[in-house]
């Protein structure tokens, strides 16, 4: 409630602060300042200039109502903030089927009652693929409403935390569901050829295991070991493709190669994924 001699009745105010340019863990504090502002001062425009000057210059100091500085909040910090630990503690091997799905732009629901448990767990997955630092695949909270489920289908890959366990039912949302209370993943019939397991994906999956359960290992160090093999992969990918006329891969180039099936079908759609692929 308001209570400031700016007003005649006290009032609710609501604030909400959506911007891409710096990371939601600096929202909290950056709305507290804000609405203080707006407490003492009684109009929006205090806060956007305020808004501004964080914008330009990254610091709004001010002695009565607080002050903020964008470096105190490391974007890195914030997507670190889930624990790739805990998801290998829960899946164990299984974890190599949603590292999979990221590198290839899957679509992954996960579902899980508990809002709380399904922020925690879907705020992690992203640094399974740390080379991209993308979080906008993430929708940690989504309701089966028209609205929200068209603007989810209109991403090409993503990571959506559901608590309707309805979404189970709907296998045109996902390529990967996973159930967090029963602690299973399921991969859909349309997307297991892609997704087809072989020795690369178990050389990878033991590494992510053997990482994550060394307790000497923060989890920046796993998620570090995580990118080094990836990137290694990679680079392996673009060696290919400079072999192939324009840079790009085709499945014919990758055949020639001789690989193991699953390896050979991995690449093939980790080029598509990395846009190497000649169409």
């Amino acid at each position: 409630m308001l209570h400031s001699a700016e007003y005649s009745a006290g009032k609710c105010v609501c604030k909400n602060i959506r911007c891409r340019l710096f990371p939601g863990s600096c929202c909290p504090h950056w709305c507290g300042v804000f609405f203080r502002m707006y407490v003492k001062h009684g109009t929006p425009v205090k806060m956007m200039e305020a808004y501004l000057t964080v914008l330009i210059k990254g610091i709004c100091q001010s002695d009565e109502n607080g002050s903020f500085l964008i470096k105190d909040y490391d974007v890195r910090k914030a997507y670190l903030a889930g624990s790739i630990k805990d998801v290998v503690s829960q899946f164990g091997m299984e974890t190599i089927i949603l590292y999979t799905a990221l590198m290839l732009k899957k679509r992954i629901i996960v579902h899980h009652p508990r809002i709380e448990a399904l922020l925690e767990f879907t705020r992690a997955l992203p640094a399974l693929t740390w080379h991209r630092k993308d979080w906008s695949i993430l929708h940690p909270y989504v309701h089966l409403s028209d609205t929200e489920l068209e603007d989810l289908q209109n991403c090409p890959g993503y990571i959506a935390g559901f608590v309707d366990p309805e979404v189970s039912n709907r296998s045109d949302l996902f390529d990967v569901y996973v159930n967090l209370p029963d602690s299973f993943i399921t991969v859909s019939q349309s997307a297991k050829e892609a997704m087809a397991m072989g020795k690369l994906h178990k050389e990878v999956g033991h590494l992510i295991v053997q990482s994550a359960e060394d307790p000497e290992r923060s989890d920046s160090q796993v998620i570090k070991d995580i990118s080094i093999k990836t990137k290694e992969i990679l680079a392996n990918l673009l060696a290919l493709a400079d072999k192939c006329e324009d840079s790009k891969i085709t499945l014919e180039g990758l055949k020639q190669h001789h690989f193991p099936a699953a390896t050979e079908n991995f690449l093939f759609h980790l080029a598509a994924a990395e846009q190497l692929l000649r169409i």
